[in-house]
């Protein structure tokens, strides 16, 4: 089999799980009674399953908590009915979009100012995905970032170059 061929069964079985996901979250809407359309994509190596509509903040919750554990949930939904560990990434409304932005401007923020001061700087507690997004920017800048801590208060801390 050639490596085509792999990333095509890859892109299959994403798509695939994007569907059950799909399935899944339209069951929760449809109980809770939310109005909501579901899209789906495959971006890199996860499928990716977006709800956009009105007034779907109860969804995501303080700080995305409420978003976390439907995530969480979808993807037994999809581990049950596939077998695999899923890696899908939910969002809802935009939330992850926006956090994405907000959290890419703040390791610039970070980064330009240990570059000032030459001091490391500890961050707030995140998420793995916020501390992804942190540390591929703080990359991006030329620093280098560490997580710390244990789950749920890990942090990242940026160091100077």
């Amino acid at each position: 089999m050639s490596q085509t061929d792999t990333t095509e069964v890859d892109v299959q079985a994403l798509e695939q799980e994007g569907e059950i996901a799909a399935d899944y979250i339209e069951g929760l809407l449809d109980i809770g009674d939310y109005d909501g359309d579901i899209d789906m994509d495959v971006e890199g190596e996860r499928a990716l399953v977006a709800v956009v509509g009105a007034s779907l903040d109860e969804l995501v919750g303080k700080r995305g908590e409420v978003l976390e554990a439907l995530q969480e949930l979808t993807r037994l939904a999809v581990h049950r009915q596939t077998g695999n560990r899923s890696r899908l990434m939910l969002d809802i409304g935009g939330y992850r979009e926006r956090r994405r932005a907000e959290l890419t401007k703040l390791g610039q923020d970070v980064a330009d100012e240990v570059k000032q001061s030459g001091t490391p700087k500890p961050l707030a507690p995140m998420t793995p995905f916020e501390r992804k997004i942190v540390h591929d920017a703080v990359a991006a800048a030329g620093l280098r970032s560490e997580s710390e801590g244990e789950e749920p208060d890990r942090y990242v801390v940026v160091y100077p170059s």
